[in-house]
């Protein structure tokens, strides 16, 4: 698919891999419009457009929606939730508040904002929704409950979307890389960059309308190859 002129959504864009795959997306001539609760630190471009989102909050994504969609009209293209975060303990030790903003915005930012770009997809009869979950969404990981729970959420909530919305010629593809270098985590292991993950996205999104990639797990080649 030509991506050029295209417009595309994408939550948690003002750093890390958000920030790469709307670099990337720019890079194909796609007009972006990133969410997030804060811009990028020093990135401009022309056809990157920044909307104060908080994810957690439908009232602040409807928001955003207004105004994202008074600036570039109806036609939303492409959807890549990305924004999330995680927190490491054990269960007992996890502040309920940590736990409910976890789910907040790992799970539920992608039913806000999803739910609002679904109807102008489906005028248009085309379009790609892009779920960014974990290696986490498969398996479980000490002292990651909370974390894993909100990944395995992500996965089962593109699986039954590719259900409803393949008969209206829209896409969706949930991509779980393995570590990342983004700073979650401090481990000193081989880890796969965000520019590695913004060129799956290209990759998925310039694939033949005829073609879908549904679910797609990537990993470091050498996990244990120290710097």
């Amino acid at each position: 698919m030509e991506l050029k002129n295209k417009t595309a959504i994408v939550t948690g864009a003002s750093r890390g891999i958000g920030l790469a795959i709307s670099e990337a997306l720019i890079n194909q001539g796609v007009n972006v419009a990133g969410l997030s609760r804060t811009p990028p630190d020093e990135f401009t471009h022309p056809l990157y457009h920044h909307f104060e989102t908080d994810l957690t909050l439908e009232t602040s994504v409807n928001q955003a929606f207004r105004n994202l969609t008074h600036k570039f009209g109806q036609s939303i293209h492409f959807l890549v939730n990305n924004a999330g975060l995680g927190y490491r303990g054990p269960m007992e030790t996890m502040p309920p508040d940590k736990w409910r903003y976890l789910f907040d915005l790992n799970v539920h930012g992608i039913f806000y904002i999803s739910r609002l770009v679904i109807p102008l997809m489906k005028e248009l009869e085309t379009g790609h929704i892009i779920n960014i979950s974990s290696g986490a969404g498969t398996n479980g990981i000490p002292e990651m409950s909370g974390y894993c729970g909100t990944k395995h959420a992500v996965v089962g909530i593109s699986g039954a979307l590719h259900q409803e919305l393949r008969d209206f010629g829209i896409k969706v593809t949930c991509l779980s890389p393995g570590s990342v270098d983004t700073g979650f985590s401090s481990s000193k292991k081989n880890k796969l960059q965000p520019e590695d993950l913004a060129s799956s996205v290209i990759h998925i999104l310039e694939c033949p309308q005829n073609f879908h990639y549904t679910d797609i797990q990537v990993r470091p080649l050498q996990p244990n190859k120290m710097d």
